[in-house]
């Protein structure tokens, strides 16, 4: 099913629509303000396994973020931030930024890295801030890229339709918010000592 949505005023019936289907444990396809991303409900494993399997990874090795409403959200699934890291998440989000933060035991042990991390985005996008604040939970996230070109980041799909026609029968629906972006998000680790730029995406940072 293809779901067209205008970043600029989300039809909320629809919107109403895709979170029902989340909560049936359903996989969809959201914009962000940078790539296409499979989403789920973080509440439920059995989905999050299935966009590893269509990614072509095992649980353990598939990377994920979270998508959440607001960095008051994100605290609820990180350990407590210090004022430094805590106004750098408020100088950059809502943007293009996946911040890699120390996860607590909110967050499933299986979506976390191997070093007990998880990313977490604040996107600057309607579409997906509509969905996962009426959901009431973070979206669990990775992006929509061919099937076997992990490694290849010109392979990002930016096409809604394009997207639809490929994943259209393995996903319940893919959201249209019309032509994406093929930049990544930023990437900062703030899980250490001092935050540390791991990709230099479509935000700028000074660190």
């Amino acid at each position: 099913m293809l779901v067209k949505l205008y970043n600029d005023s989300p039809n909320e019936r629809e919107i109403s629509r895709i979170v029902d289907v989340l909560n049936q444990g359903g996989i969809i396809v959201i914009p962000t303000d940078t790539l296409y991303a499979f989403a789920c409900s973080m509440r439920f494993k059995k989905a999050v396994e299935e966009i590893a399997q269509l990614k072509g990874f095992s649980l353990k090795k598939a990377k994920y973020s979270m998508l959440c409403a607001s960095i008051s959200q994100v605290s609820e699934y990180v350990r407590p931030m210090d004022k430094d890291t805590f106004a750098l998440l408020r100088s950059c989000l809502p943007g293009p930024y996946t911040f890699v933060m120390n996860a607590n035991n909110a967050v499933p042990r299986n979506y976390q890295n191997a070093n007990k991390t998880i990313g977490v985005r604040v996107p600057a996008n309607s579409v997906s801030h509509a969905i996962v604040e009426a959901l009431g939970c973070p979206l669990v996230v990775t992006s929509v890229r061919r099937e076997g070109d992990e490694k290849d980041e010109s392979e990002y799909l930016t096409d809604p339709e394009l997207i639809h026609e490929m994943f259209g029968k393995r996903v319940e629906l893919v959201v249209d918010g019309g032509i994406g972006e093929d930049v990544p998000s930023t990437v900062v680790d703030c899980s250490g000592d001092q935050p540390e730029l791991i990709r230099q995406g479509k935000g700028p940072i000074d660190l």
